[in-house]
């Protein structure tokens, strides 16, 4: 929680006051200087502190969309507590429209950073000392990579009582427990006691307003759950929370048999059985037509929407040992 005295960046963060501030720490080879703007909002009274990021990895441009929209719907003034924003942690890839910083390193693989090291560990190092000390949880969105869509869904720690219960008021169809990556931001923050959430939904380079809505509908009811705002008016025009939750504590990805043109023919959130068709792969001269089955059984949780896939390809993320939530 925010001490009386906030400071970051420099600046001393009044309660009832928002700021735009710049976190600008590197260079690109042209000499031009990249500033990541940073949206602080501090209540008059106090109460929790939560962080919403997107853009770790550049080329997910929805999770920089449903933070861009927290703030321009003015979601993230607080009646209590503190919001901070970063809708674009990654600027570097984002201009380029890359996964990657400019030294190619992942963002998402080098926290919590070092002072002297590459670009991209230099850059976490100061998130992670400028920003992360001033807050409690933790929201940061993501996407599938490449062309893989994910279902809405909230990966959590595998033993986090309180992640799962804020999972539960998110409200995706999905909650699963997951490792947590060496060097990621949320392996960085759950060794610092914060609490995380990580969104997945869609993929790269899309925006898709179902998947923004969904992101959007689970902050404010997570903000609404820890007294930062009530949010009853708003959350009653956008997306409720499904009927059902799932636990899911593992999931397998089928992958392609055969190189050639994928014609998916499940749909996210449906339930296959051990044999069911997933779709088929063709090659492109009308030579073969072959029927791509499920080896498990378990909700599609994420599909390859690439229309050319090669064997042995990531094709369907299929959930495993899942259990339905009270």
């Amino acid at each position: 929680m925010p001490s009386n005295k906030v400071k970051i960046l420099g600046e001393t963060i009044l309660p009832g006051k928002t700021y735009q501030l710049s976190l600008n720490i590197a260079k690109l080879h042209t000499g031009t200087s990249i500033e990541v703007p940073i949206i602080i909002s501090r209540a008059k009274l106090k109460g929790p502190s939560i962080l919403f990021t997107g853009g770790i990895h550049g080329n997910e441009v929805n999770g920089v969309e449903i933070v861009r929209k927290i703030i321009a719907k003015k979601y993230h003034i607080p009646n209590a507590g503190m919001v901070i924003c970063i809708p674009v942690v990654n600027v570097f890839g984002f201009l380029s429209q890359t996964r990657e910083f400019p030294d190619g390193r992942d963002l998402n693989r080098v926290f919590p950073g070092t002072r002297t090291g590459s670009l991209a560990s230099r850059f976490a190092y100061h998130i992670v000392k400028e920003i992360v000390p001033h807050i409690s949880y933790c929201i940061d969105f993501h996407t599938g990579g490449d062309s893989r869509f994910n279902s809405p869904q909230i990966r959590i720690g595998k033993n986090d009582h309180e992640s799962l219960q804020l999972a539960k008021t998110f409200g995706t169809s999905f909650i699963i427990k997951s490792a947590k990556r060496e060097k990621s931001f949320r392996e960085t923050l759950y060794k610092l006691d914060k609490k995380v959430l990580l969104f997945e939904g869609g993929k790269s380079l899309n925006i898709n307003p179902v998947i923004t809505r969904t992101g959007i509908s689970g902050a404010l009811r997570v903000m609404q759950e820890l007294g930062i705002r009530s949010f009853q008016k708003e959350l009653s025009s956008l997306i409720p929370k499904p009927d059902t939750l799932f636990l899911v504590e593992d999931s397998t990805w089928i992958r392609a048999k055969f190189s050639g043109l994928f014609h998916p023919t499940v749909q996210l959130g449906q339930y296959v059985k051990v044999g069911d068709s997933l779709g088929s792969v063709s090659d492109p001269f009308g030579n073969f037509d072959k029927i791509q089955k499920s080896n498990f059984s378990g909700h599609v949780i994420c599909v390859n929407q690439s229309p050319i896939v090669n064997q042995g390809d990531a094709i369907i993320h299929i959930t495993k040992n899942e259990t339905e939530l009270p």
